[in-house]
């Protein structure tokens, strides 16, 4: 893969890309595709005011910069330049009441937990 530029991603250079749908509220830009789970991925996420993501484990390292907005889990809020890194095993639950834009790399999917089941 050739190298990637993406200059000033910290001033508001992420919104000339194209997002897509990714989960309910957030949408993704998709910079470095996993063809499989031996391959990390990198992307940007943008979530809408009040998206949310439910509890999920990490089954690899997930590494996080918030470039606008902010984004909480059970831990704290992290604000816009936060850097947040998820190790392996950790669980946790994210919102963005107001709505936040990250850049996101992440070492293998997370684990989505308590799903509701499909047959109740």
């Amino acid at each position: 893969m050739d190298s990637m530029n993406l200059p000033a991603l910290l001033d508001g250079g992420w919104q000339q890309l194209s997002f897509g749908p990714f989960r309910a509220g957030v949408e993704i830009c998709s910079l470095v595709s996993a063809d499989d789970d031996t391959q990390p991925a990198v992307a940007l996420l943008r979530y809408a005011p009040g998206a949310s993501v439910p509890a999920h484990r990490h089954t690899g390292m997930e590494t996080i910069v918030v470039l606008e907005g902010s984004q909480q889990d059970e831990r704290g809020i992290y604000p816009a330049g936060s850097l947040v890194i998820n190790h392996v095993g950790s669980v946790h639950s994210v919102q963005s009441p107001q709505g936040c834009v990250v850049l996101i790399q992440w070492d293998r999917p997370v684990e989505i937990l308590n799903q509701p089941d499909s047959n109740s």
